[in-house]
């Protein structure tokens, strides 16, 4: 828990949230009164939490939320009027945005903070474990093409192919995708 942005048209709501961010353990914290500031800021920091307090200056906020949700890995609360809450809670809780209610109670403040909080860990261990698979299925396309390329050039059957990879991987202490790009950089030109 280290960096923070609240996005408010209010300078005191600014400070109120400011403290209970404090309070919860937030050590650099940025502060706006625009959504279009938010806009470009988001774009180029990477703050793990964004508290939008309705409405801005120049937006109502909750279409921010969305954007900033779809640009972003940070958690976002969004802060409204209580009559409506329900209401920009449907638009938006798709997008994993968590909606709390005006006037601000701590308590319920502090219970978003640490579901949006728990909720993001769980989102960037399954981006870590995606990542991760991507690798895979990278890995596993370029021996399939280098077999496909000893299929080709060399007459290999689809087994011959695979215990060629394995024995050369072993044999020259590689993995098995440098040997595959080897053999692709051989045959493939």
């Amino acid at each position: 828990m280290d960096r923070a942005l609240i996005v408010s048209g209010s300078v005191k709501s600014i400070e109120a949230v400011e403290q209970l961010l404090k309070a919860a353990g937030y050590k650099r914290i940025t502060s706006i009164t625009s959504g279009s500031e938010a806009r470009r800021l988001a774009g180029t920091s990477d703050f793990e939490l964004v508290v939008i307090n309705t409405p801005l200056t120049d937006e109502y906020g909750h279409e921010l939320s969305i954007m900033i949700s779809e640009a972003s890995t940070a958690g976002i609360i969004l802060i409204c009027k209580n009559d409506i809450a329900d209401e920009v809670s449907d638009k938006v809780s798709d997008f994993g945005v968590c909606v709390v209610p005006k006037p601000l109670n701590k308590v319920v403040f502090h219970q978003s903070l640490k579901l949006v909080q728990a909720t993001r860990s769980r989102m960037l261990g399954l981006k870590k474990e995606n990542v991760k698979l991507l690798g895979q299925i990278e890995e596993m396309r370029l021996i399939n093409r280098a077999k496909c390329a000893l299929m080709q050039y060399l007459k290999f059957t689809e087994p011959q192919a695979h215990k060629y990879i394995e024995k050369q991987a072993m044999n020259n202490r590689q993995t098995r995708c440098e040997v595959a790009r080897h053999i692709l950089d051989t045959y493939e030109k």
